[in-house]
């Protein structure tokens, strides 16, 4: 299979306004998202963290309206360097696992054998070698998210966009797919959304917070160890105490 050549670009947002239905979300609104880096957005429900990635993808209704620039700087369109994974697993149910892996290379005309035989090397890498012939109603919802993971990494794309994909888990198939994740999308540019300061500190090399309307961002958090990190860590244990407080007071400012 070809794997992406290019190297993981960062992704800059200028002055960027969105509003939906007329209420004004993001105003002015910059960011740089570091490139080979996994950038962590952290704040209160309905503050706009999931419409950022919508923006950031082309993903807009018609309802929004949005004026700015986000592009990336390596002089290539950003939506062809994407790829999204979202909170649900979005699996087709009838094609087994591995079909769902394989949908948008057959939607396009591009499945190989190469493609196919690089599907079920992640699909064994994680732990689905005994069931990727089964259909999703067969499946577990950690191995389901396990199949979306896998049909995200099948892309290849530089940059990777993650909307919770693991809050819907118990807690240790959450932390068994963190860390997977973490793994195996070294040297993407990763922007993830989550609710959890942990989840944070286990991933991101930068977090952010987001809070109020039109939203605005905290100063970032930059974090030099290796992830996923452990979770025993003091400075993790220490970050998880500051970022909580951050996000009540994020809460408040949202209200």
């Amino acid at each position: 299979m070809q794997t992406n050549t290019y190297p993981a670009p960062n992704i800059i947002i200028q002055q960027a306004y969105l509003a939906y239905k007329n209420i004004a979300l993001f105003n002015d609104f910059n960011l740089t998202i570091s490139a080979n880096k996994c950038t962590c957005l952290l704040g209160p429900s309905g503050v706009g963290k999931s419409t950022l990635l919508r923006m950031i993808a082309n993903l807009m209704t018609t309802h929004t309206q949005f004026k700015g620039n986000i592009y990336s700087d390596n002089n290539r369109p950003l939506v062809q360097q994407i790829s999204y994974m979202a909170q649900t697993d979005l699996l087709m149910p009838w094609l087994s696992a591995l079909d769902n892996t394989l949908l948008s290379f057959k939607l396009q005309n591009k499945l190989t054998p190469q493609i196919i035989q690089r599907a079920e090397e992640l699909l064994k890498e994680v732990g689905l070698q005994k069931v990727m012939h089964h259909y999703p109603n067969e499946l577990s919802g950690g191995m389901r998210q396990r199949v979306a993971l896998v049909r995200t990494l099948l892309q290849d794309k530089p940059i990777v966009l993650m909307d919770e994909p693991f809050s819907n888990l118990d807690a240790i198939t959450r932390f068994q797919l963190q860390t997977l994740a973490s793994t195996l999308l070294k040297n993407k540019t990763v922007l993830l959304i989550t609710h959890d300061p942990l989840e944070a500190l286990l991933l991101a090399d930068e977090i952010y917070i987001l809070s109020g309307r039109p939203a605005v961002l905290s100063q970032p958090v930059h974090l030099t160890s290796a992830t996923p990190r452990d979770l025993s860590d003091p400075d993790v244990v220490a970050y998880q105490a500051i970022l909580f407080h951050a996000l009540l007071q994020a809460k408040e400012n949202s209200v």
